[in-house]
């Protein structure tokens, strides 16, 4: 296999190991490296409603078995964010967009990049949040690391603003050690590339277990 050519993978195959690694005697092992729980799940963008079910299955699993599960959705994050800046704000920018993108639909996304990256870009973006809801949910579960587990999904929502190893570096030592996983919808190019929603060029900058 060439260094370019896509690792597609099996979903199924992919949620039998993190199911498994989960469950290991003596806790959580989705990473080879200590104090550093964060593993990325990739999925082709077309299986979208199957991750779902698939994601919600074992989150009933493990719950049924004592665990705490946390599920973080970035689009329901970024979607509160841009109420905050208020009606008007909204109205201002849906109405700019669509002028913009009847005469030039580049310009168009360039000025929504613009607008909306603050809100995703950097460790006061999205990643703050990210960070105070994983701190909120270890205080409510003091002592359960080993039986805790958050997910991160809707990325796909975030789709062409987002990189996903840079929110990982951000909440990286603020998840009390519990163990972290990022849906990533996208493919596996290579042992360490993920290209985003299988459009953009993969990104290799990633320290986490791409499964399976």
């Amino acid at each position: 296999m060439t260094q370019s050519e896509p690792l597609f993978g099996d979903l199924d195959e992919a949620m039998a190991a993190l199911a498994r690694d989960l469950k290991s005697d003596g806790g959580p092992q989705i990473s080879t490296m200590r104090n550093y729980r964060f593993a990325i799940l990739p999925y082709l963008p077309s299986e979208e409603f199957k991750l779902r079910r698939r994601i919600l299955q074992l989150t009933e699993e493990l719950r049924a078995d004592g665990w705490a599960v946390l599920p973080i959705s970035l689009q329901k994050l970024l979607l509160e964010r841009i109420r905050k800046t208020g009606p008007e704000n909204i109205e201002h920018l849906i109405s700019r967009e669509r002028r913009l993108f009847e005469r030039d639909p580049e310009r168009a996304l360039t000025h929504l990049r613009e607008k909306i990256a603050p809100h995703i870009e950097g460790p006061n973006g999205i990643a703050a949040d990210v960070g105070r809801l994983i701190g909120e949910f270890a205080e409510k579960n003091p002592g359960m690391a080993d039986q805790s587990l958050v997910v991160i999904g809707r990325a796909g929502a975030l789709y062409p603003f987002f990189r996903s190893s840079a929110l990982l570096k951000h909440i990286d030592g603020k998840t009390s050690n519990i163990p972290v996983v990022l849906l990533y919808p996208g493919k596996r190019e290579d042992q360490s590339g993920l290209s985003f929603m299988c459009e953009l060029p993969a990104d290799r900058d990633y320290r986490p277990r791409i499964y399976p």
